[in-house]
Order: C-alpha cells, then sequence, then structure tokens
C-alpha cells in the first residue's frame, strides 16, 4: 500500500496579476493536506474519497487507456491525472497495472465548506505522487509540477497553476505562471511526447523557493463564507476590454509590488515585506472598484482592519470574494487580541503553519529570455 500526501496553499501577494505569464506572485504552502491511498488491483481499479460520499467508483481501460463513465465521475481532476500520468509512462515503456485510490482530505472543515486551500491541486499532486510512487520513479518537484499543470491544462483551468507549484514544492516561493499558449502548442504537436515536453524550459516560469525571515509570523483568518476561484477569474476577464488602460497598470504596479515583497525576504526585511503586503491589498482593492467584482468582501475589510489595528499587515488571499485573509507580524507581536477581536466578527482563526518538504530538490527554475 502507498500513501502520498499534497499541502494545500494561499497566495501572499500577486493575485489576479499572476494569471499574465511572467507577472509573480507569492505564494505559500500549508500544513493542511489532501492524502491519497493507493493499493495495486487486479483487473480493475476504484476511486473513493468524501467527494463521492465514500462510495467506490469502479474505472478500468478501453483500448489500453484509462476508462471511467462520466455519468459516475465526480473526479476530473484525478482521472485526468492517471490519464496523463500513464501516458508518460508507457512513454517511459512502462506495462500499466490498475490499482485502487483512496483520497482523505483536510482541506475542508468539519461541514465540508471548503477553506480555499487549494484542494484541486493537491488532490492532483498526491494522485501524481502516488501512481510514480508505485512505478518506483524517483520524481522532482519540477517534474510533479508540469505533469499537474498539463493535467490542470488539459481541464481547460482559467487558473494560474500556482497552487500546483506550491503543492509541489512546499514552503514559500516566488511563483510567475508559463505562457500557456506555447505549451497547448506543443501539446497539439502529435510528434511531441510528454516526457520530452516536461524536459524542456518553459517560457516565463518562475518557481523559486524563498526563506522567509526568522521572526515572520503568517496568521490566517477564515471569513466561513466559500468562493468560487473560477467564476472571480472570470468576471475580471470579462471585464478587461472595459477597464482600458488601467489593467496594464495594474499588471505594472503588482510586479513591482511582489518584485519588492521577494526582495524583501531576500533580505529579512519584515517592515519592507510589511509594506509589501499593504500596497498590493491597496491594488487588489482598486481592480475590485475598477472592475465591479467583489474581492475583499465585509467580512475581509474586518479581518484586515482588525489585524492592522494591532500591527499586522493584512489582505485578502487568492482571489478572494470570502475564503481566508491572510496576515504577516513581526513574532514579537501580540496576537490573543486580535484573534479575540475575529472571533467577535466571526472571523475564525486557523491554526496552520508553512509547511516545507523535508526533502525535495530547491533548484529554482526562473526563465531568463
Amino acid at each position: 500500500m502507498i500513501k502520498a500526501s499534497a499541502p494545500g496553499k494561499l497566495y501572499i501577494a500577486g493575485e489576479y496579476a499572476v494569471l499574465e505569464p511572467g507577472h509573480p506572485a507569492l505564494i505559500v504552502a500549508l500544513d493542511q493536506f489532501i492524502t491519497v491511498t493507493l493499493k495495486e488491483a487486479d483487473k480493475q481499479g476504484s476511486i473513493c474519497s468524501s467527494y463521492s460520499n465514500g462510495i467506490s467508483i469502479p474505472w478500468t481501460r478501453k483500448n489500453g487507456k484509462f476508462f471511467i463513465d462520466e455519468r459516475e465521475n465526480p473526479f476530473s481532476y484525478i482521472t485526468k491525472s492517471v490519464t496523463l500520468v500513464e501516458q508518460y509512462l508507457q512513454e517511459l515503456g512502462f506495462n500499466l497495472k490498475y490499482f485502487d485510490l483512496t483520497i482523505e482530505s483536510e482541506l475542508d472543515n468539519k461541514d465540508g465548506r471548503k477553506y480555499g486551500l487549494g484542494s484541486s491541486g493537491a488532490v492532483t499532486i498526491a494522485t501524481i505522487k502516488a501512481i510514480l510512487t508505485l512505478y518506483k520513479i524517483d520524481y522532482t518537484s519540477e517534474l510533479l509540477y508540469k505533469l499537474a499543470a498539463i493535467t490542470h491544462l488539459s481541464l481547460n483551468s482559467n487558473g494560474s497553476f500556482g497552487d500546483l507549484a506550491a503543492s509541489s514544492y512546499g514552503g514559500w516561493i516566488a511563483y510567475s505562471c508559463f505562457e500557456k499558449e506555447w505549451v497547448l502548442e506543443e501539446l497539439d504537436n502529435k510528434k511531441n511526447k510528454i516526457n520530452d515536453l516536461i524536459s524542456k524550459d518553459w517560457p516565463k516560469l518562475r518557481i523559486q523557493p524563498l526563506k522567509a525571515p526568522q521572526d515572520l509570523r503568517l496568521l490566517i483568518g477564515w471569513t466561513g463564507s466559500p468562493a468560487s476561484t473560477t467564476l472571480l477569474v472570470d468576471q475580471i476577464n470579462d471585464e478587461q476590454n472595459e477597464m482600458n488602460g488601467f489593467y496594464k497598470q495594474f499588471l505594472e504596479d503588482s510586479y513591482n509590488c511582489v518584485m519588492w515583497i521577494i526582495d524583501a525576504f531576500n533580505e529579512k526585511d519584515i517592515n519592507k515585506i510589511q509594506q509589501g503586503i499593504r500596497i498590493n491589498r491597496h491594488l487588489l482593492k482598486s481592480l475590485a472598484s475598477k472592475s465591479g467584482v467583489d474581492i475583499e468582501t465585509e467580512a475581509l475589510t474586518d479581518l484586515c482592519t482588525i489585524a492592522e489595528d494591532y500591527s499586522g499587515a493584512a489582505k485578502s488571499s487568492g482571489a478572494g470574494g470570502g475564503d481566508c485573509g491572510i496576515v504577516l507580524f513581526n513574532q514579537q507581536a501580540e496576537i490573543l487580541p486580535m484573534i479575540t477581536a475575529w472571533r467577535n466578527k466571526g472571523i475564525v482563526d486557523l491554526p496552520l503553519q508553512v509547511y516545507k518538504e523535508k526533502e525535495t530538490d530547491y533548484k529554482p527554475i526562473i526563465w531568463e529570455d
């Protein structure tokens, strides 16, 4: 039996701009996980998780390819992961095996509501890890990320795939998305193999692990209101043409802001990091005002206002619209009064820590033209 886990994530800075290739964001992996258990099977496999209410759904192969009846399939990210990885394995000359998968998630609360910690990314990475382990393939963080990115691209995801980078690498990372059109063109070329595509440099891709200052403290507040990243991103995309030159300026300002924060990490300057977080919050609020998209909800504003009253630098995380907000403190600051004030506003302090893989390759990927 094989067990493989992948952590959830939160965006710290650079949201929305990161959807544009080459525009950086800061993301952190957290110590809440999705765990995939894999057990080898004989003539048919199965998938079971809370997403299917604990019901085991069978899968088989047709013409040598993974097959599950779409009328029974709530597992699009998992099934596409299996399909993609098996294509990769066949290119490497492996004979394919059957297996049973069981998925357990810590990325929801006890009522099943999502915290917004990137469950689709984590389940993709954990599934890929488990299958590669079954075939005794030594994987790197880059291999996990690229297989997962191709998987999500095949599902027409409109995200930046930063959650995949966080779940692959762990810790704090500076990230910018690759040129999706370039990867899609490579995939459309029938002469290309998945293995060849993975070995190439992907234009604009940046995955740079960062080391946080020792006294930097991350706190996470959950508003209790779930948000749809896909819907919010679609709304911003729909409004881009109406914002004329504003969006171009937003991208430039966000780029400069996030690079400032990355420099502050390298300089171990907590005050500078906090200043960058406040600037990024202002940029996102301007984007919300210009586009009409509700990024910083009333609950998130309460979260940020309270945090600032207690010397924290706070902002919405990810697409906003609900879910979580983040606060960066100096370790010396007193946080209990802030947490009490949050509770009075119905905001839940999530007791999560930054997660860093014990053994991983931390070779950065930084695209250079």
